[in-house]
């Protein structure tokens, strides 16, 4: 008894630590974007992605925690078990779509914010495929479940068998999430090595959501160890997929920022400028000496 007071109470510790570390990792950016009045170095690739993901995450994880039709459907399918999602994964949903909105506005509202136009605010043609696509694959998976007659089916047969209920369409939504998660970096990713440097994005919310990735696994970890399954990991496999693949990507971003470029940010405090012939892919008309790179 002793030890599961003492696992609850790590588990709602670490929740709400991950759920800081994450939400704070949100402002960063936007702050260092208007500290220099310019979303150079950036696209808008990733916080417009990034917008869609928490959208679907923020219903996706209304729906398991307060809907008592997936709910049942859920624990019909998981041999009695309840989603693992937590109060705290609701607000930082939520938070975060808020976040990413307010971040946004920066690229497709410069003037509004007093920031230079930036060729970063219109975005790739891969990131606007991945958006639609996603949207359009959610919407297909919706619409048969809404043609599914057992999709409300709560009495198993039709939840365990393969019949379409609402809980799938929840994963379909869901898997929104995971599949932003998978590519959102992608973009900022190339366009720091095009650019030889991380001039521009921000190293802070990296470290804030490297740090969130690792408490967020050790809470579920923690949750499904209770539960004395680890379906609570299965069954929710975009909440572990939010810290694992996360943190991979953290780690090459912590790579260009102390290992890869970590001269370029003093070259150019010493009057250093790159050759624009470099890249091909460079602009020319580039407004205050910024160099960006976008993803054709």
């Amino acid at each position: 008894m002793a030890d599961s007071t003492i696992l609850t109470s790590l588990s709602y510790v670490f929740g709400w630590t991950y759920f800081t570390c994450w939400s704070l990792s949100f402002y960063p950016q936007s702050i260092l974007n208007f500290s220099r009045k310019s979303t150079s170095g950036t696209t808008i690739d990733f916080p417009l992605i990034n917008s869609l993901g928490f959208f679907a995450y923020t219903i996706s994880n209304v729906a398991f925690a307060y809907s008592p039709l997936i709910r049942a459907q859920y624990a019909v399918r998981y041999k009695g078990l309840t989603p693992t999602v937590q109060f705290n994964d609701i607000t930082f949903a939520f938070h975060g779509l808020i976040l990413c909105f307010i971040t946004v506005s920066q690229y497709l509202l410069p003037r509004a914010w007093g920031f230079t136009p930036s060729l970063g605010s219109r975005p790739s043609r891969f990131i606007l495929g991945t958006f639609f696509g996603c949207v359009v694959g959610a919407l297909i998976i919706i619409l048969r479940v809404w043609a599914s007659p057992v999709r409300n089916d709560t009495s198993g047969t039709a939840v365990t068998e393969g019949g379409w209920v609402w809980l799938d369409a929840i994963y379909a939504v869901s898997y929104v999430k995971l599949v932003v998660t998978l590519i959102k970096y992608t973009p900022q990713v190339i366009v720091n090595y095009r650019n030889q440097s991380t001039e521009g994005w921000s190293i802070l919310q990296i470290l804030l959501d490297f740090g969130g990735g690792i408490l967020s696994i050790a809470q579920q970890a923690i949750d499904s160890y209770q539960q004395g399954d680890w379906s609570g990991i299965s069954g929710n496999p975009v909440k572990f997929a939010l810290g694992n693949v996360s943190m991979i990507y953290d780690l090459v971003f912590i790579a260009q920022h102390y290992v890869l470029y970590r001269h370029a940010a003093g070259a150019k405090a010493d009057g250093g400028e790159r050759d624009p012939d470099l890249d091909p892919l460079l602009r020319e008309n580039m407004r205050g000496g910024d160099e960006e790179r976008r993803i054709q």
